[in-house]
């Protein structure tokens, strides 16, 4: 059986790989956050006098957390296509609080663009596709069943 384009929908290992990449990527930066707090907000605001007295371990520990369950989607990316859409709600909730909270404090540099663009907008690309195939193919298992 097929779709209705007449093209069997899959779940390829490269999505699944995508995933693997995605969490272990975004937990390393959220463990900057969590664990070298205040040193690694005074990079990011590029200048070394910086002294704000912001608290990033709550960001750095969501955003571990986050990238955790995308981590963990990979295994069963069909059946746990829900870890896929809490790490993708995730990245915004954090995209928003990094704009927030970090961006008013930090200013706009180079660093904080690359924090916020590339470190959390930008996977929302990849999540989405892979999600929205994950979905296609749990609907086209459930017509195999029926």
């Amino acid at each position: 059986m097929s779709d209705k384009n007449g093209i069997t929908p899959t779940f390829p290992m490269q999505m699944r790989g995508l995933l693997l990449l995605t969490g272990m990527y975004n937990i390393a930066w959220a463990a900057f956050f969590k664990y070298f707090g205040e040193d690694f907000l005074r990079w990011l605001s590029m200048d070394s006098t910086w002294t704000g007295a912001m608290q990033s371990n709550w960001f750095g520990g969501m955003g571990m957390v986050s990238a955790f369950l995308v981590f963990l989607s990979a295994f069963y990316p069909i059946s746990w296509r829900y870890l896929t859409w809490a790490g993708i709600l995730g990245s915004l909730v954090l995209s928003f609080w990094f704009l927030i909270a970090f961006i008013p404090e930090l200013g706009w540099n180079k660093r904080t663009i690359f924090q916020l663009v590339f470190n959390q907008l930008l996977w929302l690309i990849p999540l989405s596709v892979i999600s929205i195939r994950a979905i296609e193919v749990k609907k086209y298992i459930e017509t195999i069943e029926k």
